[in-house]
């Protein structure tokens, strides 16, 4: 059996838009929907014996996970859904449902942080973790819905590249929406466009090699989706302000990623931990595989 695509809700508005995204997501692409709340209650109360009263929290638990199944169901009838509570840390459970998801869906901030200024801590966690592309759900009302009919995907490192543009091709063909492809590269070190205004000869090398090296990440993906329009955009500058910029008139930006270990934990690159947290639009994280 295919495996699901999962969405996690916890009763806050963007989890509910990341519902929303996610019903549309898994109707687009033909797939089942789970949706999960993951609530400690589950795991650290005991049950109470048959005919008392459940304990407030419980009931709480089962009125999100209600409402949200309830809400994906009228948003499409005809689509395969599924809800579960898990007894578990919101993280570790997210991070769980990924070993078996397609995709997995979240909202940019729990009910406790500021939604729409920096990505929440879960979020953040599981897109730097997760054994699965992940979506958070953020930006404006038009990018979310998808009214620009544009996605915008950054081309990095050759081992973040591939995923990045699979994801990317695959969301546009189901999308019916063409693709921005996004490689940017730095003036040499010693010179700066203040003091040449016009390019210097390394400058245009550096220009000319980007431009190749985005013409063969493309190739094989374009050759999987042959139907996809692909528009090829290099860029003289840093990566994260490219792909910000982009990101106000998208309807999702894509950006690779490749663990690395660094520290404590596993952590994302600039470019990915900037869009999570700044781009005007729906961010997908698709990992190497």
């Amino acid at each position: 059996m295919q495996p699901p695509l999962v969405v996690g809700v916890d009763g806050s508005p963007g989890s509910m838009q990341a519902l929303d995204w996610a019903v549309d997501a898994a109707g687009r692409h033909g797939v089942r929907l789970r949706i999960v709340y993951a609530s400690r209650w589950e795991r650290y109360e005991t049950r109470l014996p048959s005919g008392d009263e459940p304990s407030p929290e419980a009931v709480a638990e089962e009125r999100v996970i209600a409402v949200a199944e309830l809400r994906a169901r009228k948003r499409d009838p005809g689509l395969v859904a599924e809800a579960d509570v898990l007894p578990e840390e919101p993280l570790n459970a997210l991070l769980d449902e990924s070993r078996r998801a397609v995709a997995l869906v979240t909202g940019p901030s729990g009910r406790g942080t500021l939604t729409g200024l920096l990505l929440g801590s879960v979020s953040l966690s599981v897109a730097a973790r997760a054994h699965c592309p992940v979506v958070v759900v953020r930006g404006g009302e038009r990018n979310v819905r998808g009214e620009y009919g544009r996605i915008v995907v950054g081309v990095g490192d050759p081992e973040e590249a591939p995923a990045a543009l699979r994801f990317a091709l695959r969301e546009a063909a189901a999308r019916g929406c063409g693709v921005e492809a996004v490689r940017a590269w730095r003036h040499p070190a010693h010179q700066s466009a203040d003091h040449y205004p016009l390019p210097s000869d390394d400058a245009i090398a550096h220009e000319e090699l980007a431009g190749r090296e985005l013409t063969e990440a493309l190739r094989e993906p374009q050759r999987a989706y042959p139907d996809v329009t692909v528009h090829s955009t290099v860029y003289e500058g840093h990566a994260r302000k490219a792909l910000i910029d982009a990101s106000g008139t998208a309807d999702l930006l894509v950006v690779g990623s490749v663990r690395r270990r660094r520290g404590f934990g596993l952590q994302l690159g600039r470019v990915s931990h900037t869009a999570l947290h700044h781009a005007a639009c729906p961010v997908a994280v698709a990992p190497q595989e």
